[in-house]
């Protein structure tokens, strides 16, 4: 084992080397450092605010599903390691990789039948879209290369899933001026409305020449806002499509594997896309790995074109170590009463998140499946924020105006409550 290297040492190293996600460089705060992790609960490497150990509302950004150090998947790393932690999937492939593609036929809603197994989310989208224009190329339509979606949606931070981002005022409004010009929609409003209907069978029929297809977040649109939409407008957009021949796509990263309270949240408007995105809890938070599922009409049309093959091979595409921690954390989901579980967090999150609602600067309290949101009617103060949740003894990750958890399944009633707490005083604090 490598010596230890000082806890103020690390983090001075943390703050001149490495880069944080959407912070600056060098950094402008320390982080806090984390030494291990169990169950539902951070171990940090110094106290921070009073606190050596938090409990995760985050699900290390919605993948953790079954929590930390978990023993099933544990065993399931360590006997793949045994064997092989990587080989190359051009020209060879491995039981891991065709028992997980096999499992997410499946369990996905038909008829999506073919699997093309990647290194993360928003590669997922690249290929979705390179799926999609490659479609339309090989049957004869290369004129169709252009997407729709609705505004307030997030798809990674990748070229193709920036350009179907929201370009007002998200993340990725720096590249509006060099990003593919895509089609955008209004926002979905969360209950349904049949003139918003009507404006998205307007904008499908209006550019349908030139869509190779529409993509969206069925149900909850998720970095982009937290937002929650009624699924009957996945019914329009699949009714659409069809009518106007067009593609869908469904970015089911954040919503697969039961966030929603199914266990694709494109099950909840009864319709199934020609295109599906998955990631984030497919390997339960362990490893790198998403997945993009297509129909056979989508997969038989690139093969009749004039390049017969999918123009897309990551190196370390269908890892062997992930694809097996994936098998297992799928079983482990399944095996248990997974929809009971979600039932019971969205309970507890609408029992312990409805004191939000007097809370000053609280615009409103929404929570559906295992996800609580808080929104402010101002921007968060990350810092007061960040620490007033710190001090209950919780890990939450703010943003724009916003206070939300999406907490591992596995987390408890009590500590759920500590949860909801820890919310309601970042919110009171942001």
């Amino acid at each position: 084992m490598p010596e230890r290297v000082p806890h103020a040492e690390l983090v001075a190293l943390d703050r001149a080397h490495v880069w944080h996600p959407y912070g600056p460089m060098p950094g402008r705060s320390d982080p806090l450092v984390v030494d291990s992790a169990s169950g539902v609960r951070l171990r940090l490497a110094e106290p921070a605010h009073g606190q050596r150990e938090l409990i995760d509302g985050m699900s290390s950004w919605w993948s953790a599903i079954h929590g930390y150090n978990h023993p099933v998947l544990n065993d399931a790393a360590r006997d793949q390691l045994d064997r092989m932690s990587h080989v190359m999937f051009g020209g060879l492939t491995h039981e891991p990789a065709v028992r997980l593609a096999t499992r997410l036929v499946e369990i996905t809603p038909e008829p999506l039948r073919h699997v093309f197994l990647c290194d993360s989310g928003s590669v997922s989208v690249e290929v979705a879209v390179k799926m999609c224009l490659q479609y339309w190329r090989s049957t004869g339509r290369p004129e169709k290369r252009r997407l729709l979606t609705w505004r307030g949606g997030y798809h990674g931070d990748t070229w193709q899933p920036m350009a179907v981002c929201d370009p007002d005022g998200g993340m990725h409004e720096l590249w509006s001026g060099v990003l593919p010009r895509q089609v955008f929609a209004d926002a979905p409003p969360a209950e349904f409305d049949e003139v918003y209907a009507d404006h998205l069978r307007e904008a499908v029929a209006r550019h349908a020449d030139e869509l190779a297809a529409v993509i969206v977040e069925p149900v909850v649109q998720g970095a982009g806002g937290m937002r929650f939409h009624s699924p009957a407008y996945l019914r329009v957009l699949r009714e659409s499509c069809d009518a106007h021949g067009v593609l869908l796509i469904f970015d089911e990263i954040a919503t697969g594997f039961g966030r929603t309270g199914t266990l694709f949240a494109a099950e909840q408007g009864g319709v199934s896309p020609d295109v599906m995105c998955l990631g984030k809890a497919l390997t339960g938070g362990y490893l790198t790995m998403a997945a993009t599922l297509c129909t056979s009409r989508v997969a038989d049309g690139i093969s009749r074109g004039e390049v017969p093959v999918l123009a897309h091979g990551p190196t370390f595409m269908a890892n062997p170590l992930a694809a097996s921690v994936a098998n297992a954390s799928i079983d482990l989901l399944l095996a248990q009463d997974w929809p009971q579980e979600i039932k019971r967090l969205e309970t507890g999150l609408r029992d312990g998140l409805a004191e939000a609602r007097n809370l000053p600067g609280v615009k409103e309290v929404r929570v559906r499946g295992a996800i609580g949101v808080v929104q402010l009617d101002h921007d968060v103060d990350m810092a007061a924020a960040t620490q007033a949740a710190v001090r209950a003894g919780v890990w939450l990750r703010p943003f724009r105006d916003l206070i939300y958890t999406m907490p591992p399944y596995v987390t408890g009633d009590e500590d759920l409550s500590r949860v909801c707490e820890a919310v309601c005083a970042a919110a009171a604090a942001g």
